[in-house]
């Protein structure tokens, strides 16, 4: 993990995490894409609506330069208790996820991975800047700057129009 300060952090693109198989990602690859950055979990009561929304916008725009960032935690209700592998296996053969499935991490407290903690920094919530709960989402444009933060009840179509916003679809 990188461990720069945020102050050094200009985007997104400037870090570094593990995918869910332990690999390193440089997000800078990521750079020209719109993301959608959500920490998800398997048995959450959102999981079902997020889940199936999120493959739908991500099967209708990713060759339109949206890629969605999904970092399982474990922190809200214990509900991704599962090793990635498991993580991965839920994802990908209940809801057909085609997304990047990342290294499991905290997003609020001591132990929060760095790039939870530069985009709570950039846009905190109305509750201040901790993650409230699973499926809280973020909208980072082409240059990786952090736009919008959606609650977590926020259904992924109701962000559709942002996002095609940012990709330049009318």
């Amino acid at each position: 993990m990188a461990s720069q300060s945020k102050k050094e952090k200009g985007s997104i693109h400037d870090f570094t995490v593990k995918d869910a198989r332990g690999n390193d990602v440089d997000l800078s690859i990521y750079k020209g894409k719109v993301l959608l950055v959500v920490n998800v979990a398997s048995q959450c009561g959102l999981t079902n609506s997020n889940y199936t929304e999120l493959s739908t916008l991500y099967e209708k725009y990713k060759d339109q330069g949206l890629e969605i960032l999904a970092f399982p935690c474990n922190q809200f209700g214990h509900q991704e208790p599962g090793t990635n592998e498991q993580i991965l296996e839920f994802s990908c053969t209940r809801f057909k996820a085609e997304f990047p499935i990342f290294d499991k991490v905290d997003v609020n407290g001591q132990n929060a991975a760095p790039i939870y903690k530069f985009l709570k920094s950039s846009k905190g919530g109305i509750f201040g800047d901790s993650i409230k709960w699973n499926f809280s989402k973020f909208l980072v444009d082409k240059e990786g700057h952090v736009i919008d933060r959606y609650a977590p009840a926020t259904s992924p179509l109701s962000i559709e129009k942002d996002i095609k916003k940012l990709l330049g679809i009318s």
